[in-house]
């Protein structure tokens, strides 16, 4: 019902049916990423509320923004550290 794509400590892609939403699949696959790894980063849309809601919630911060080359969309860079 979902997976998580890692490159190293940087999730690429985290992805739940979203009829498993709210169910702790994306929980249980971000505490695997956080298992193997003790900092993790990532790249949201500011766009994606549901993505942005969902990383705050599991305790990522800020650490930068930017704007999306391909698409001129806002761009946050979210850092979660143990």
């Amino acid at each position: 019902v979902g997976f998580i794509a890692l490159i190293a400590n940087e999730v690429g892609g985290l992805f739940v049916d979203p009829t498993s939403h709210g169910t702790g699949c994306g929980k249980a696959l971000m505490d695997k990423a956080n298992g193997l790894h003790s900092t993790l980063e990532l790249d949201v849309f500011k766009a994606n509320h549901i993505g942005r809601a969902f990383y705050r919630r599991y305790g990522f911060n800020q650490k930068s923004q930017s704007i999306h080359e391909a698409t001129g969309q806002p761009l946050n860079r979210l850092i979660y550290a143990v």
